[in-house]
């Protein structure tokens, strides 16, 4: 599977360049493109078909073709990226969704504040002065007396 995230804006270029060369029956016949006039890619005023170009692109930005059966994910993608490289993509009309209609969000309720119980710290030991022991409960030095 192919990932065309390699595939630049010169990559691209070059493909419609030899697309232009070579003229459309002939660019998709060398590289095994069928016609798909759905998608196309808009360059200076002229059409071609997005799928092949891009299929060639690839090529020039990893040295492999990108045959028809690796865009079997959607042309969505590929259209959004050739548009964030800068070209104009149409779409054919059965393959623009409407966005969809969500419903509005039910306004949420207060917060109740928690009751936290206060954090009780132990009293530190109490030392015998001379010895440095813990006293005892008694408070007198079992050591020293």
């Amino acid at each position: 599977m192919a990932t065309f995230s390699s595939v630049s804006t010169r990559h691209l270029l070059q493909a419609i360049e030899d697309y232009d060369s070579r003229g459309r029956d002939a660019f998709l016949d060398i590289y095994g493109f069928a016609p798909s006039p759905d998608y196309t890619l808009v360059h200076e005023g002229r059409s071609y078909d997005l799928r092949a170009v891009v299929g060639v692109a690839h090529r020039f930005a990893t040295g492999r073709l990108a045959p028809a059966e690796e865009f079997s994910d959607g042309m969505d993608g590929v259209a959004a990226l050739v548009r964030r490289r800068g070209f104009e993509v149409s779409v054919p009309a059965a393959a623009v969704r409407a966005a969809p209609v969500r419903a509005p969000r039910a306004p949420r309720a207060p917060r109740t504040p928690v009751a936290r119980k206060p954090v009780v710290r132990e009293a530190p030991s109490a030392i015998c002065p001379t010895c440095s022991m813990t006293l005892p409960a008694t408070g007198v030095c079992d050591d020293c007396g």
